[in-house]
């Protein structure tokens, strides 16, 4: 369930960054990647917005990994307690510390992590949430399509109309999440996706070992661009295949219609599938 709404309330944060002339741009860490989930949840929101006819944002690498920090800060050093809402900043991190609430004059310290952590010089706005029991990208595009507030920020309307997202970076953890949205291009391209991983990997990040274990994927499709596979994705999605996703194998992107924990089920899927999917397979990692 989420932290705040009532029954479930979810606290969103607006970040806009300003451009101080203390912060030096820092260097993206070359082992940063994110997982398929993540990537999952960007074009989950990139669907939502064309539903609602607006244009799909570009990938950012920058804002990815500024989500990804803070996530990790959050879930670790519990910055967000009392009277300091999502928005806030630990002290135990290579970025300046705060505790916001809708009480703080000076709000630069949440504003301008975008240049303290990665080369982006724009401003970033970020929409943060919480969740005390487990997630799936479907139930939080499910649950943010009922909240205006949230969709409003998501599409541009109501208290953002004035405002154009161009990019969007995303990162999430066991109970939070961080999106950040930008009015500009990131020069620092898309991020990378983690090769055998399904956790994003950050250099501050101290993460659990986790044991995977066999998933089946029902494959129809294999592209070697990251677009490509997307744009894939996005047209099954509106097919009926709201569990449609990505997974990469050596240099190749693979769109997946479904994924399932047995092979039985897999094979049962498979069997189900109209003729025009003939070709669809089962790939095992």
């Amino acid at each position: 369930m989420l932290k705040a709404f009532n029954p479930l309330v979810l606290i969103f944060a607006l970040i806009a960054g300003l451009t101080p002339p203390s912060f030096s741009q820092k260097k993206i860490p070359d082992n940063f990647c994110i997982s398929l989930e993540e990537q999952l949840l960007f074009d989950k929101i990139n669907i939502l917005r064309e539903d609602y006819g607006k244009p799909s944002l570009e990938f950012s690498v920058s804002l990815s990994y500024v989500a990804e920090v803070h996530v990790e800060d959050l879930l670790i050093n519990n910055p967000d307690t009392s009277i300091c809402n999502l928005s806030s900043w630990s002290d135990k991190g290579e970025w300046s510390s705060c505790c916001y609430n809708s009480y703080v004059p000076y709000q630069d310290c949440m504003w301008d992590k975008p240049k303290e952590l990665t080369p982006y010089t724009y401003r970033g706005y970020e929409l943060a949430a919480y969740f005390e029991d487990d997630f799936t990208v479907d139930s939080v595009i499910k649950l943010w399509s009922g909240a205006k507030s949230v969709l409003d920020m998501l599409l541009t309307e109501g208290n953002f109309s004035k405002k154009k997202w161009v990019c969007m970076g995303v990162g999430f953890n066991k109970h939070y999440i961080s999106v950040w949205f930008g009015q500009r291009s990131d020069r620092s391209g898309e991020p990378d996706i983690c090769s055998g991983v399904d956790t994003a990997m950050i250099a501050p990040a101290v993460t659990d070992t986790i044991s995977k274990e066999i998933t089946y994927y029902l494959i129809f499709g294999s592209y070697s661009q990251i677009k490509d596979a997307r744009e894939a994705v996005k047209r099954h999605t509106k097919n009926g295949f709201e569990n449609a996703g990505t997974v990469k194998s050596d240099s190749k992107f693979r769109v997946y219609l479904n994924k399932f924990s047995n092979l039985k089920e897999a094979m049962y899927a498979k069997q189900q599938l109209p003729y025009s999917f003939r070709e669809a397979w089962i790939y095992k990692e």
